[in-house]
């Protein structure tokens, strides 16, 4: 189980691992040995409630298909154990972010105080910039 919050897990047969070949450096060893990992996770197929589904589909995330399909390529590390827990900490991080709501931004006014201070100052720089003209004989 991928334990998202208290109330909300998924079935690890729900995620799909396959193992890879590794890019970038790791000499003779990258060549024959698969150690990175492509997880894949159906949004649609899964056991999320529906307002996670909404919010992970409404993501404008590249790692997301337009099937639906989450696809994390895990290669930080040298061993597939590794990589796969990386992956599903990274799948972890994505699912938990879509579960915050952000606050509604509330539109204010500027109060009459603030709004006669500022212009208060711009008639006093104002004025001290009219000063620095060239004086008139």
């Amino acid at each position: 189980m991928l334990i998202i919050s208290s109330n909300l897990s998924i079935p690890l047969d729900e995620i799909e691992f396959s193992a890879i070949r590794a890019q970038g450096a790791g000499g003779q060893n990258v060549n024959k040995t698969s150690s990175a990992i492509h997880l894949r996770f159906d949004i649609n197929a899964s056991s999320l409630p529906a307002f996670y589904k909404e919010r992970l589909l409404g993501l404008r995330d590249r790692r997301i298909a337009k099937e639906g399909v989450i696809v994390i390529k895990a290669q930080q590390y040298r061993t597939q154990e590794k990589n796969r827990e990386d992956a599903l900490a990274r799948l972890q991080l994505m699912i938990r972010a879509v579960s915050v709501v952000k606050k509604r931004r509330r539109a204010t006014k500027p109060t009459k105080a603030s709004q006669r201070r500022r212009l208060d100052s711009k008639t006093r720089r104002s004025r001290i910039k009219a000063l620095r003209g060239k004086v008139v004989d």
